[in-house]
């Protein structure tokens, strides 16, 4: 049982900077904001006009002087000053609900940054006045925040695809023992189906739309049975609106390249891992996380392809803000990324 000794002030926050969400999670309070990882800016003044969901309804729908931007792409920070602006906004908004005074602050990082994209997740994150800063592999706080026994001699497996990066890691004993992270991902998904639709009918579609289709019938293996839905975009020739049906095969088509890249990037992690630790996985299975893991049927082509058993976690696009909390929560796995993490 967890003694009171390992609990923390109820100020601490932990940050997920995804591609697709910035989700930010208050020691005490639990998920306090959960927003579009967007933002808008007057390209005159070079102020924020708005970030997080008010921004995303802009994409596409902006007078030339308005620039709204995804400043987080492939998991990496490749826009940094909308991205700090957008952290800032974000946590004025926190800050107007909950009091915050110099909190750790934790947040998550691929497994494979490099450190120059590391050096531009810490330059963001001192924006927030905290008095320590520290950061955790994305896959390391999914496996934390899935309720996988990371601390433990075993070995334990998760899979988190989020909107830029696809990550694989095999953990045991507090350690990522093998890892592999792809920038194929969600968006690579949409661009699949954007691409498709253009290639195909000739006409051009957002991206909002494409990851409208992919929810609606986006699969990973053949559809059991077929479905269809209007799009509506622009012909890529004249100019002019157009509105065609589109087939839920057709869409599983597009999406075979980025699916199995995907998986072969699961198969890999479990070929570079010890036999020990995959026979542990054999026993437990494969944990899958993150918004692309909600694609239909992804589950069974992963289960299908690596003849392991695989489930989802709950609430898939806040495992790893909820890794973070647990960090917070837990001396054992604070210490443990303090040794490895810390700026």
């Amino acid at each position: 049982m967890m003694t009171n000794k390992s609990i923390r002030l109820p100020q601490d926050m932990g940050i997920d900077l995804g591609t697709t969400n910035t989700v930010v999670f208050v020691k005490g309070q639990g998920i306090v904001l959960q927003e579009p990882s967007v933002v808008a800016v007057d390209q005159k003044t070079g102020k924020i006009i708005s970030a997080g969901r008010e921004a995303k309804q802009m994409m596409g729908r902006s007078p030339d002087n308005i620039r709204v931007v995804r400043p987080v792409r492939g998991g990496a920070i490749i826009d940094l000053d909308p991205a700090q602006a957008m952290l800032q906004y974000f946590l004025r908004k926190v800050r107007t609900v909950h009091r915050l005074s110099r909190p750790i602050v934790v947040i998550g990082v691929p497994s494979q940054a490099t450190d120059v994209e590391v050096q531009a997740v810490k330059k963001a994150v001192k924006q927030v006045r905290a008095r320590e800063y520290l950061v955790v592999e994305n896959t390391m706080a999914a496996a934390i925040g899935s309720g996988l026994p990371v601390n433990e001699p075993v070995g334990s497996m998760v899979v988190d695809i989020g909107g830029g990066t696809s990550e694989a890691a095999v953990i045991s004993f507090d350690g990522i023992v093998v890892s592999q992270s792809i920038r194929v991902a969600g968006d690579a998904m949409n661009d699949a189906i954007m691409n498709h639709i253009k290639k195909t009918y000739r006409m051009m579609i957002s991206e909002s739309t494409a990851e409208e289709i992919k929810r609606a019938m986006g699969s990973a293996c053949p559809p059991d049975h077929e479905q269809a839905v209007d799009v509506r975009g622009r012909d890529a020739i004249t100019g002019l609106p157009k509105i065609l049906t589109v087939r839920s095969p057709e869409i599983h088509r597009a999406l075979w390249k980025s699916v199995h890249t995907i998986v072969d990037s699961i198969q890999a992690t479990l070929e570079k891992s010890p036999p020990e630790l995959v026979a542990d996985i054999m026993d437990r299975g494969i944990v899958i996380t993150g918004g692309g893991s909600l694609l239909h049927h992804f589950d069974q082509l992963v289960s299908r392809e690596t003849g392991m058993p695989v489930q989802h976690t709950k609430e898939p696009l806040l495992t790893v803000a909820r890794g973070t909390s647990a960090v917070l929560a837990h001396h054992h796995y604070l210490n443990a990324v303090r040794n490895q993490h810390r700026f």
